[in-house]
């Protein structure tokens, strides 16, 4: 296990944002779809994105690397070559959901497995699916994983929740447009994280796939459809550069660079939330500066990701903020509402967790001392963001799981003026 000590300090300077995790999950999978070749540049080699590329070259994807990785080529060709494949998704819900419908393409048995919280992570939705379609699988009496699946999934009309994980709508568009017949996606409730939808269908749509979206409550996909070859860069990440914009507004004047004033991505919500809680953000440079933030209502039913970082700015903005419609946030790496109501009120916050959401009550500093990451990437950034305003140093135990999105969190970290020590424990 490794730790990290910061003392609090002040933040300033530019930061290269990482490439958008989202974004180059659904790349890597729509160019390993294609028979063409593909170039993708900017990938960041975050634990979860490896295991993408990890399993689409177990389904028989080539892939090879150019200029020190900063460039990947890709080549996919959907082979049936009947054999059993072994899928690591390690904990990555995106990988383990994308991949899941994708699999039932090649011939053979395909076996998913994961660590961490991810076996625990629900898959029902598409056991519907295949208790209706006839195609085989079976898992652990208590877990989803290993999950042993074999079949063909057949066009038709697929009936999805809006309120379950986007993932699974992603995971069957990628898929759908290939088979030999017409399909539609029915949305049965109201549809949570629109933004994420939004980009596979953008990203289909680079590489030569259309899906015609009627309103959010149903989306039509022609069958007998071809993914085609693109050179294609990633942008930076919202979900990401929301610990430095944050940062920025409690303590310190940092520019994020490489970020898409035009995204579709979900999480650039941040903006808006930021701006409506007072803070100063210059979207011309994407650059925060210190400001004096209020409380106000968080509705994180399309930003899921950003409630995190989003807690630790109103733990730290005068009066109350509460945070509403997050409840899917408990089923994440970890518990998030809980992790984050724990690990703030140890340093002197007050926050009151709540079924689907967090009550915060601001305050204009906190202690400092001694937390948990959870294992949970965006549970020890945000708690790293939250020592900015500590009056003692702040240990973060768990550190090393920032590596599952952004291995280089806390050398930027430092780079921006942050005063961090890291060590091992146990080894």
């Amino acid at each position: 296990m490794r730790c990290v000590k910061i003392n609090p300090s002040k933040l300033e300077g530019s930061i290269k944002v990482p490439a958008s995790k989202s974004l180059c999950h659904r790349a890597i999978i729509c160019a390993s779809l294609s028979k063409e070749e593909s170039t993708i540049e900017n990938l960041i080699y975050s634990k979860d994105i490896d295991a993408s590329l990890s399993c689409m070259k177990e389904l028989g994807t080539n892939i090879s690397y150019l200029d020190n990785k900063e460039k990947v080529v890709i080549k996919g060709d959907v082979v049936k070559e009947n054999k059993e494949k072994h899928l690591d998704c390690c904990e990555s819900g995106s990988t383990l959901r994308f991949l899941i419908p994708v699999s039932l393409l090649y011939a053979g048995e395909s076996v998913f497995y994961g660590k961490g919280k991810l076996p625990k992570r629900p898959l029902e939705t598409y056991f519907n699916i295949f208790n209706e379609q006839g195609i085989e699988y079976s898992h652990p009496e208590n877990e989803f994983l290993p999950l042993h699946i074999n079949g063909d999934l057949k066009p038709g009309a697929f009936k999805l929740a809006g309120n379950i994980s986007s993932q699974f709508i992603s995971g069957l568009m990628f898929i759908l447009p290939l088979l030999h017949g017409d399909s539609k996606i029915e949305i049965t409730t109201p549809l949570e994280s629109i933004g994420y939808v939004d980009m596979t269908i953008d990203m289909l749509k680079k590489f030569g796939v259309d899906i015609q979206n009627d309103n959010y409550k149903c989306f039509y996909i022609k069958g007998n459809q071809s993914y085609k070859g693109k050179n294609y860069r990633v942008e930076g990440d919202f979900s990401q550069a929301a610990f430095w914009l944050v940062a920025g507004i409690l303590n310190g004047d940092i520019v994020c660079e490489d970020l898409n004033p035009d995204s579709l991505q979900g999480d650039k919500a941040i903006i808006d939330i930021i701006r409506s809680m007072g803070g100063n953000i210059d979207t011309n440079n994407f650059c925060t500066k210190t400001s004096e933030t209020k409380g106000v209502i968080i509705d994180a039913s399309q930003c899921p990701d950003l409630v995190p970082i989003l807690a630790v700015l109103a733990a730290l903005s005068s009066g109350t903020t509460e945070i509403i419609n997050a409840e899917r946030l408990r089923i994440k790496e970890s518990d998030r509402l809980k992790a984050m109501s724990t690990e703030l009120n140890k340093i002197g916050a007050e926050v009151i967790e709540k079924k689907d959401g967090l009550i915060i009550h601001g305050k204009k500093s906190l202690k400092g001392g001694k937390v948990q990451s959870w294992n949970d990437h965006r549970i020890a950034m945000a708690m790293a963001i939250a020592s900015l305003k500590c009056e003692e140093p702040l240990i973060i135990e768990g550190s090393e799981c920032v590596e599952k999105s952004y291995p280089q969190f806390f050398s930027d970290f430092k780079k921006l003026g942050g005063d961090v020590d890291e060590w091992c424990v146990g080894e």
